[in-house]
Formats: C-alpha cells, structure tokens, sequence
C-alpha cells in the first residue's frame, strides 16, 4: 500500500484540580472554545466538547503524527494558562494531572456524540466519580 490512513476517534475525559466545580456556565463556552482551537491547531478535527463544572469530555481524530499524551498535555497546559491569563475564573485555574482517552469505534462515533451532549442530564442521576467508575470499569481497567 503506497498511502497511510488514519481516521482514530479518541474520546477523552479530564478534570479540574481537586474536581472543584470551577467551570460555571458564564465561562463555559470560552473554555470550550479555547480548547477546540487548540486541539484544531494540533490537527486533531473536534467533533464536540462539551462538559460540567468539574470535568470535560471531548471528542476528537487524533493527528497521526502525535500522542494522546502529548495533545492532553498541551491542550490542558494553554487552557489552563489561558484561564488564569484572561481571569476567566476568580480563584487559579488548574487541571488534575491525569485524565482517561479511550478509542471509539466509526460505528459508535454518533453515540459517543450524544453521550457528550448529554452530560448535563447525565449529571443530574449520577455523580461524575459514578460516571468514571464505569468507564474504568466497562473498558477493564
């Protein structure tokens, strides 16, 4: 074969430091937009990013030429910068140090899509270490 091709959908999941709820809904869409932007300028196409005051999901192709490891770590590193640079958020910003990215399926990329959209409703049953715990759980961690 004389082409490479490459169409991963990564889903990734991380949260604010401490899981405090700093990301209220007068900054939400900054924060979100700030992060499809760079995630853009990585070459990795966002599908949606969406999220609660305490954690976001995000879904997107992974640019074959970089790592999970590297796009969260930059993505998290300029957000958070941008943050604290702009006083989006009174206290300082930060992320937790980790986060969980899983692979998803070209069959399951609209469900992983409503999913994301749905956190809010979501939120309102299950709390967001509920949600994490089945995601370790269902991908056997």
């Amino acid at each position: 074969m004389s082409h490479s091709f490459n169409k991963i959908w990564i889903h990734v999941i991380w949260s604010t430091k401490g899981r405090t709820p700093l990301i209220k809904s007068t900054v939400e869409n900054k924060v979100h937009q700030f992060i499809s932007d760079q995630l853009r300028d990585q070459g990795c196409p966002i599908r949606i990013i969406y999220g609660m005051p305490d954690h976001i999901h995000c879904l997107f192709l992974l640019n074959p030429t970089k790592s999970i490891a590297e796009i969260i770590k930059q993505i998290k590193g300029t957000s958070s910068h941008n943050v604290n640079q702009n006083n989006l958020i009174a206290e300082k910003f930060a992320w937790q140090t980790g986060y969980a990215a899983y692979s998803v399926s070209e069959s399951a990329v609209d469900k992983v899509f409503e999913y994301i959209k749905n956190q809010k409703k979501l939120h309102q049953k299950k709390t967001f270490e509920q949600e994490y715990d089945e995601f370790i759980k269902l991908h056997g961690f």
